[in-house]
């Protein structure tokens, strides 16, 4: 009676112990989901967040480029007073109005005076005023800093936009692993204290038997030790689960960038595995072929020859001579609507140099440069194909051997159970029990493990696609 009794105990104890997560303690905690726990990774971290500032600096980058080609007032004022002999006073105002081509169209109006004023400087009283254009002939006619400046800040978008995603995502894989770890650390604690659980109730019941008579002394220690291992390896298991909370906590955050702890009463999806591929986007890709063009790192490498194609324009633009030529109408101001023609100021600015050796060097630089960003281009293409193919295998495999780590569990619990019923009849020992039970548990841990691989693989591949949004 006392044995089937003990083994009532035993068996029930068991049956709490094949779930990893304790069922009494569901009611009082609330799951925190691993879809749940990437949205607020997404909205408020602070790297997260900075990624974001990406397209934010492309956007200034491209404000700044265009205002090259913002209209511009200049006015320069001059005079020397001596001995009560005004020497000179001379005004110089203009309105200049860049154009896309290197065209610049300009209105000024002059006003000089003075007993010593420069005779080139002399103009009627009532002033000068001028409406002319300058136009480069050769050099920058096509293509100039501000027109190169331009293109590559549009360029920069682009790319401000595919180096967001990629800082994005590894802060997002990051933030994924550690979600995986608190699981796995989270399921051996639930374990380990169910594990407990019965080495004490089993403690007691032999000291129990001990006391009537029906079991030797021994047996005691045998328990005790068994009883005192358990205990060894729950307050392991609760400081890594302790650490994995923590580090996880450095994931969470709330708006205006305030730190959020991980409560006691949250724990994690129990059914992850259901889930995970939906909420990392991989189930398509591994249905389906992905095309990698579209990936942020060839957007990135792609972008960057654009830009260096703009570069090497702008060099082969340099090896032409340098011709700038300018005409201004001229008028009074109360003559302006005259239109003497006569009246104008004209010029011509030439200059090329002999060797044009800085030219063709640096034009030969921007092609080694183009040269170099298109075989990175060509390699990073077979390195992403190869990394997608290689990891849609390491998560079929993977996720065939934790099915089989599955079912040997539940063949390490029907050995133990089978042991439990031998022992109500005296045909084994509190030994042949503590043996199986501790099969039981490394099969249980290789599951979680395996499971952990599994969750960890997915982002592994999530990272791979670099596609946070």
């Amino acid at each position: 009676m006392r044995y089937s009794i003990l083994f009532l105990l035993l068996f029930s104890l068991n049956l709490q112990a094949q779930n990893t997560v304790s069922e009494t303690t569901l009611p009082q905690k609330m799951q925190f989901t691993f879809n749940e726990y990437l949205g607020y990774v997404k909205k408020f971290h602070p790297l997260v967040k900075t990624a974001n500032l990406e397209i934010n600096k492309a956007q200034a980058t491209l404000m700044a480029a265009r205002g090259a080609f913002d209209p511009k007032i200049e006015v320069d004022f001059d005079k020397k007073q001596f001995k009560d002999t005004e020497y000179y006073s001379i005004l110089n105002s203009s309105f200049k109005i860049p154009t896309w081509y290197g065209i610049e169209i300009k209105a000024g109006f002059d006003q000089n005076e003075g007993y010593y004023l420069n005779p080139e400087n002399t103009v009627p009283n009532a002033g000068l005023t001028s409406l002319g254009i300058s136009v480069p002939l050769g050099q920058g006619l096509f293509i100039n800093q501000r027109m190169a400046d331009l293109r590559k800040a549009k360029m920069q978008m682009q790319l401000g936009q595919a180096e967001r995603k990629l800082l994005a995502i590894a802060v997002l894989y990051d933030a994924s692993v550690a979600y995986f770890n608190w699981k796995k650390n989270y399921e051996e604690f639930q374990m380990y204290s169910q594990y407990n659980t019965n080495a004490e109730t089993r403690y007691k019941a032999v000291q129990s038997l001990i006391k009537q008579g029906d079991k030797r002394a021994i047996d005691s220690v045998e328990a005790g030790i068994s009883f005192k291992s358990r205990q060894l390896s729950l307050e392991n298991s609760k400081l890594k689960l302790l650490k994995a909370k923590l580090e996880l906590s450095n994931f969470l955050w709330l708006d205006n960038s305030i730190p959020m702890e991980l409560s006691e009463a949250l724990f994690p999806e129990l059914l992850i595995e259901n889930t995970i591929q939906e909420t990392l986007k991989t189930n398509d890709l591994l249905a389906n072929n992905f095309s990698i063009e579209n990936h942020p790192k060839i957007s990135a490498l792609e972008t960057k020859i654009d830009m260096l194609e703009v570069d090497r324009k702008l060099k082969a633009n340099a090896l032409l001579p340098k011709i700038d030529l300018s005409y201004s109408y001229l008028s009074e101001p109360q003559y302006i609507d005259s239109y003497k023609f006569e009246n104008y100021k004209v010029g011509i600015n030439f200059s090329y140099p002999i060797f044009v050796r800085k030219e063709r060097g640096g034009l030969k630089l921007t092609q080694y440069k183009i040269q170099e960003s298109t075989n990175s281009l060509n390699l990073e293409r077979l390195q992403l194909s190869n990394k997608i193919k290689a990891q849609k295998e390491v998560i079929t495999s993977l996720d065939k051997q934790r099915l089989m780590a599955s079912d040997l569990v539940n063949n390490y619990k029907t050995m133990l159970q089978s042991e439990e019923r031998l022992f109500t009849f005296g045909e084994s020992s509190l030994f042949l029990i503590n043996s199986r039970e501790s099969s039981l548990i490394t099969a249980q841990l290789t599951a979680i493990a395996l499971r952990n691989e599994f969750f960890i693989s997915n982002s592994e591949l999530y990272k791979i696609m670099a596609n946070p949004d």
